[in-house]
């Protein structure tokens, strides 16, 4: 077993896990308070509406749930998307739909279907920067609200069958949404990386044998909140408080200096492992033996109150 130690403080959140795996990303200029509401618009294709996934599968409902365990109050999150959309559709579709223009989180995924059904870059090129254009205006103008995520690569699928020219091509379609985000001072989230791992790790595509599966994209929503900076303004001077968390072997051990709760959730938001009232100054020690190996979302209370949380990599009995 691998030795890793993760140490939380106020106003900050810092998360430090042996990972079997890399996630390559862009690192976010966002920040999300944790003590706002939250109202969530995602703007897209099949990848955002989850074709043939379940609902709470989906990534932007699996980021939503995300949130609200990292201490957000998420009121709504609302998908316009849907399978074989291009970057038209999807301006079509919003022009005729009814929104407010104060949402929290805007996020654009848009270009599989320009890509496949060979449409021309130049034109893609203008209607994504129309696109997101509309996504700042739908977060009310500010452009830290919003996000664009890079387009997932299909070759690495039972449909895609390995083929180079739809990587290159997909290659050449995200050059250019990163670029017009880039312009605009957008976040970008690169799941690409991510997606290519399909044809090694079959559990990550969808049994269509085309689109990913819940599991990958709960990694997409893994990295997109590592690329998040998290404040929490309600905090004041008085309750900043220190704790360490070690995990060691097949043993946690967590030391507070004032009385709190732990919870431990699934990256899919259930509550798996609880213990509260833990003394304070001194070390509890929770067996990890019971856990199947896999990412944890380890989250401190006190009072009622979210205090600190992170990611953790549990390695299992090995």
């Amino acid at each position: 077993m691998e030795c890793f130690i993760l140490k939380m403080k106020f106003y900050q959140l810092i998360a430090a896990s042996v990972m079997a795996f890399s996630l390559a990303g862009e690192i976010s200029s966002q920040t999300i308070n944790t003590g706002q509401s939250l109202r969530f618009l995602a703007l897209g294709d099949s990848y955002t509406i989850g074709e043939s996934v379940s609902e709470s599968e989906r990534w932007p409902v699996q980021l939503g749930q995300a949130l609200q365990y990292r201490g957000v109050n998420v009121q709504e999150v609302r998908i316009i998307a849907q399978t074989g959309w291009r970057t038209d559709n999807l301006q079509n579709a919003i022009s005729g739909a009814t929104f407010t223009t104060d949402y929290d989180l805007v996020s654009l995924l848009i270009g599989v279907n320009n890509q496949y059904q060979g449409g021309s870059i130049s034109t893609y090129e203008t209607e994504f920067e129309e696109l997101l254009q509309t996504a700042i205006d739908l977060a009310g103008g500010d452009k830290s609200k919003v996000m664009v995520v890079s387009i997932p690569d299909y070759a690495f699928t039972p449909f895609g069958d390995g083929s180079n020219s739809i990587s290159r091509e997909i290659d050449e379609f995200n050059a250019v949404n990163r670029a017009i985000a880039n312009q605009y001072n957008i976040a970008y989230h690169n799941i690409t990386p991510i997606s290519r791992r399909g044809l090694k790790e079959p559990e990550l595509v969808a049994d269509d044998g085309l689109h990913p599966s819940g599991e990958m994209y709960a990694l997409w929503v893994y990295q997109i909140m590592n690329d998040i900076n998290f404040a929490d303004d309600t905090f004041t001077e008085s309750n900043l408080k220190g704790l360490d968390l070690n995990i060691f072997s097949n043993q946690l051990t967590i030391t507070t200096s004032i009385v709190a709760d732990l919870k431990i959730f699934s990256t899919e938001g259930k509550l798996v492992f609880q213990k509260t009232q833990l003394s304070p100054q001194q070390n509890h020690n929770i067996s990890l033996s019971g856990f199947k190996a896999g990412i944890y979302i380890v989250q401190i209370e006190s009072m009622g109150k979210t205090i600190a949380s992170g990611k953790v990599l549990f390695r299992g009995n090995q």
